[in-house]
């Protein structure tokens, strides 16, 4: 595993996030209960991007287009497309069920650094 230093831990403020740029990657750093995630900045479905992306109480992200649910911790669905009602199934049928990709982080002299 290679560790990249991708932001100064003071830019990401309690309940914040941003997306960085890690070798050709976008990845989602996401600051919530006190704990770095740093999740693939694109949803398994239809690759489209999670910045905006609910986050649950029981830790998941959620993509603000059809709704589908990823733990941030391991990537696994929580949910997979259930909107728009009636048609979110047919949409999950385009792709099938996929893990979003998450990466372990760490800080480290005051920054947050990713494990690729």
């Amino acid at each position: 595993m290679n560790w990249i230093k991708v932001l100064a831990q003071d830019e990401l403020p309690k309940d914040g996030r941003t997306v960085v740029k890690v070798e050709e990657r976008a990845i989602l750093l996401l600051h919530h209960n006190n704990q770095i995630y740093a999740v693939e900045n694109s949803c398994p479905h239809l690759k489209l991007p999670l910045k905006k992306g609910k986050i649950t109480e029981d830790g998941a992200i959620v993509c603000p287009f059809h709704r589908s649910a990823f733990d941030l911790t391991t990537g696994n669905p929580v949910a997979w497309t259930p909107f728009p009602p009636g048609v979110g199934k047919l949409l999950g049928m385009i792709s099938t069920e996929k893990s979003l990709s998450v990466f372990p982080t760490r800080i480290e002299e005051g920054s947050i650094w990713v494990g690729i």
